[in-house]
């Protein structure tokens, strides 16, 4: 192992994943480490993530973002959870709204009362229970009222949906004013150690030579350093999640100005609609095993609520992951580490969660294998919950109109995939195991949106007269509906907040492929 002091950081890419490792860096790590950031304005970037999910706030807050700064930067829009279309079945809508549902009462969770109240027929849907849901069905949004106490307006919730590159850009300016140095560049060649194979620099085509203790692989699916010079391996996802390819296009703005993402199942995959300021943005996720590449953009051309404003563009991938993040002394952020399909507005947050992770196990006068292992054992239990939630959104399906689902919907699936969804079809039971991401919430709206309901529901519930519970959910749905009533549109909200300056727009050469 290398038991030279860790001072010298070299970022191989940039784009979203390195420009979010290097803010990060010169905010947490501070001026006793060197930050380099290697790229080349000749490379592209895939810019993964338009929408995202709201533990970016705690990244943001990190680096003491101004939040309309931020929105105003990157064209931002608010974001209050997803909206699945046609998923379960032809004609379905639910949304997946992130915050609480109505509080809970003792040890027994809130969607209990519920689920035993629907059944009977004295309780509405499940959104009229959520402030996020609610106010994303009517366009409203406002940020949340923390001095307010138990109103549901302290609750809500809220991610971004934001241009990529330009969320790149402001991380840029951020990270070189607080000391990290952009060199312009192709890397050539990367070149490793004799006696340990830990890579010692990256040779550009001008022949410089950037030399580092630890390095950390922004390069997109290439994985120039964890992969090509490595050779670390990759977990294939995609007998699971069998969607390999997108295509992805902007098109002009329509109203009303949804503070929610939209995917919408098609016979071979899904689109997405993300709603920026100037722009939406649009793709369609499918699997090329059983949809032809033009018939596919045939589907998502004919399918835009705007004009669209560039010709579609290919993106093509394998789901899955690295079978280590971190390898030697390489660390691998974004695409370099695997892709998860964006179905779910994952890829941001595992750039956050890939650098967050590995500020916590820095490495200190060398590099610990014990270390290593424990940040690649957290990485893998993240992925594979991550993959599992995915998972579900196929896997709970009742279509039988393409072979695509009836692929889909007979799969076999992870043990712990499998265990969840029975859990939860007996008495509706979801827990959250360590850190996994995806709250109880989140399983319980697409599991009841996905129709999986379960048999049962907590005994304690019984405890409670019916008519107690249903004076309850009354008062919880009637309070989300009065607290909807009163708060300004999406629209009107971002015209107040952070407006962009449209007389400085320019329309990026190449589009983000996004976390839809």
């Amino acid at each position: 192992m290398n038991t030279s002091p860790i001072r010298n950081i070299v970022i191989a890419g940039g784009g979203t994943a390195g420009w979010m490792a290097a803010a990060a860096f010169a905010k947490v790590l501070g001026p006793r480490w060197n930050t380099v950031l290697v790229e080349s304005e000749e490379i592209g970037t895939v810019g993964v993530g338009e929408a995202t999910i709201p533990i970016i706030n705690v990244y943001n807050n990190a680096l003491e973002l101004d939040e309309n700064e931020f929105m105003r930067e990157t064209s931002a829009t608010f974001k209050l959870g997803i909206e699945f279309r046609n998923w379960g079945r032809l004609g379905d809508s639910y949304i997946h709204g992130f915050g609480p549902l109505g509080p809970d009462i003792g040890i027994t969770k809130f969607h209990h009362y519920w689920l035993k109240m629907h059944a009977a027929g004295r309780a509405s849907g499940l959104e009229d229970y959520s402030i996020n849901i609610a106010a994303a069905r009517a366009n409203k949004f406002m940020r949340a009222k923390k001095d307010m106490g138990a109103s549901p307006l302290a609750e809500i919730a809220h991610a971004y949906h934001f241009d990529a590159n330009l969320y790149a850009g402001y991380l840029r300016r951020y990270a070189e004013a607080r000391g990290v140095r952009r060199i312009e560049g192709r890397i050539r060649s990367v070149g490793t150690r004799v006696d340990n194979g830990f890579v010692d620099a990256l040779v550009l085509e001008d022949g410089q030579r950037i030399e580092g203790d630890l390095f950390i692989d922004c390069t997109g699916f290439r994985g120039l350093l964890i992969e090509q010079t490595l050779k670390t391996g990759y977990e294939d996802w995609t007998h699971w999640l069998p969607a390999d390819r997108a295509w992805a296009v902007p098109c002009a703005s329509v109203e009303p100005l949804t503070p929610y993402t939209r995917s919408t199942a098609h016979t071979a995959g899904w689109q997405w609609r993300i709603p920026l300021q100037h722009r939406t943005g649009n793709g369609h996720v499918f699997s090329s095993a059983f949809i032809k590449e033009d018939e596919a953009a045939r589907v998502l051309m004919e399918r835009l609520d705007g004009q669209a404003l560039a010709e579609p563009r290919m993106l093509k991938f394998v789901t899955g992951k690295r079978k280590k993040l971190w390898n030697k002394n390489v660390v691998a952020v974004g695409l370099a580490s695997g892709f998860m399909e964006p179905l779910e507005s994952t890829s941001i947050h595992l750039i956050q969660s890939t650098v967050s992770r590995l500020a916590t196990l820095f490495p200190g006068d060398g590099f610990n294998e014990v270390d290593i292992e424990e940040f690649n054992r957290q990485s893998d239990f993240e992925f594979e919950r991550i993959r599992d939630f995915l998972i579900l959104h196929y896997k709970a399906t009742e279509r039988t109109d393409s072979e695509f689902w009836n692929y889909c919907r007979t799969m076999p699936v992870p043990d712990t995939l499998t265990h969840k969804m029975e859990l939860f079809r007996a008495h509706g039971r979801v827990f959250r195991e360590n850190a996994e991401l995806f709250s109880e919430i989140s399983w319980v709206e697409v599991f009841l949106g996905q129709h999986i309901t379960p048999r049962g529901y907590h005994p304690l519930v019984d405890a409670l007269p019916e008519q107690k519970i249903v004076d309850f959910l009354d008062n919880v749905r009637t309070t989300i509906k009065r607290c909807v009533e009163v708060m300004p549109t999406h629209a009107a909200y971002v015209a107040d907040q952070c407006a962009i300056d449209r007389s400085k727009l320019v329309m990026p050469k190449t589009m983000p492929v996004p976390a839809a």
